[in-house]
């Protein structure tokens, strides 16, 4: 469930804010860059790590003024970004809470805490810089040079999935995430605004208000993240009484990699205790679907009826997860997740699925694996869940391809099988052995 989306007036213009949780404690989260209060609980990682995030506080998230879902004005100062943190916190009755800066959502997280201490009960900071180039004096930021690739990419590739690359390195060749993070872009921010921004977070320096900050800080980033860790370390030599926590990695984006590991010191520093992800683990067959050429079909039909096709692919997919037993984990644009509690239903789950979709002009590639997975608020994940979409990634058009888990375990019940070939799958140790089905 998306928490509803309200908003908050400072004068003329209209802060788009989320609250979600009733923990212990108040905890803004001031965004990176651009943000997407709707489109941020597509991304199931993301969406997780939210959730998780709000099993101990209170958390309060918005879009800053001319991104999302905020007016889209011009682009703000760091004075009037504050002003919105206040009418914000304002709008949701609180006096005083933790902020929770994220890369260059922490240069004004910083100066919020230096100018508003009374209303700065702590202060966190994951990937944030006091400075984003690099000058004489500081070498940590980026080469001048790499800026103004970064802000011609920005002029001429913004909704292409342009900003994985520095986010999220290790996904630039996952094809579904990458749909998700162009379609991220397109609806987070317009290429003006975000050139605009990107020129606003090089001309940002708050090292001399550094000295000034006097709440309990806690800062983090992961070592391999090349564009946030040295400015990040910077903060942490230079902030007084500020803890420093560098974790492995070298993803930006907080909801990738051991996620748990980074909420687990946030929680600590915050309320003092450590709780941990509530997670069972079961025996689960999982089913991953996407659309084949989602992205060619959505051109060629136009927006308005590219949606309204996908409405009906996402009711036919229903339809026979329900009938053949199936639970609905997650949908992420034109794909689907779902769980089962036996392989066979999962395959004529699947063969149904993809004999239905066909008759509107659209194929899905379908893949399934068995395996021990991690429940945790009625969420999948681990290994097997990896696996699964490794597996589906794999499929041809109008494929149903399953791991040899899941072929060994439908021993006996009529279902035939194709070998197709030993494969490695990217982040799965081991050789596996896929098949295809060839009859329900």
């Amino acid at each position: 469930m998306i928490p509803d989306i309200r908003y908050a007036r400072n004068g003329d213009v209209s802060i788009a804010y989320q609250v979600l949780g009733n923990g212990p404690i108040d905890l803004v989260y001031v965004p990176p860059f651009v943000s997407n209060l709707e489109l941020q609980w597509q991304e199931p990682q993301q969406a997780r790590y939210l959730q998780r995030l709000a099993a101990f506080s209170r958390l309060v998230m918005f879009d800053k003024r001319g991104t999302g879902l905020s007016d889209r004005t011009g682009i703000a100062t760091l004075e009037e970004r504050m002003d919105d943190v206040r009418a914000v916190m304002d709008a949701v009755s609180l006096e005083r809470a933790a902020v929770f800066g994220t890369s260059e959502g922490g240069a004004m997280s910083l100066l919020f805490a230096a100018t508003y201490p009374e209303r700065v009960q702590a202060l966190v900071l994951y990937g944030a810089y006091p400075r984003a180039v690099a000058a004489p004096d500081y070498p940590e930021g980026v080469s001048p040079e790499f800026a103004k690739e970064r802000m011609e990419d920005l002029r001429t590739r913004w909704g292409q999935g342009i900003t994985a690359s520095v986010m999220a390195p290790e996904r630039v060749a996952d094809e579904p995430f990458l749909e998700r993070q162009r379609r991220w872009e397109r609806l987070s921010a317009s290429p003006g605004a975000a050139v605009a921004l990107y020129q606003m977070i090089c001309e940002i320096d708050v090292r001399h208000l550094l000295s000034a900050v006097r709440v309990p800080t806690l800062i983090l980033h992961r070592e391999g993240d090349l564009t946030h860790a040295p400015g990040s370390r910077y903060l942490g030599r230079h902030l007084p009484g500020a803890k420093m926590v560098e974790l492995p990695g070298n993803e930006y984006y907080p909801f990738f990699g051991d996620q748990d590991a980074l909420l687990g010191e946030i929680e600590e520093f915050l309320t003092g205790t450590r709780s941990g992800p509530d997670v069972d683990r079961v025996l689960a067959t999982v089913l991953f679907t996407d659309v084949v050429d989602g992205t060619r079909k959505a051109v060629e039909l136009g927006d308005e009826k590219w949606r309204e096709l996908l409405e009906v692919h996402h009711r036919l997919v229903r339809e026979e997860l329900r009938r053949f037993r199936g639970r609905e984990i997650d949908t992420a644009g034109d794909g689907f997740l779902a769980a089962f509690d036996g392989p066979a239903r999962a395959i004529r789950a699947a063969a149904a699925i993809v004999g239905r979709v066909s008759q509107l002009g659209i194929r899905v590639r379908v893949g399934v694996h068995t395996g021990e997975c991690d429940v945790m608020d009625g969420k999948l994940s681990g290994v097997a869940v990896h696996t699964g979409a490794r597996v589906a990634s794999l499929a041809g058009p109008g494929e149903v391809l399953v791991s040899s888990t899941v072929k060994d375990l439908v021993a006996g019940s009529g279902l035939r099988f194709r070998e197709r070939g030993v494969h490695e799958l990217k982040g799965i140790p081991g050789a596996w052995q896929l098949y295809s089905v060839e009859s329900t």
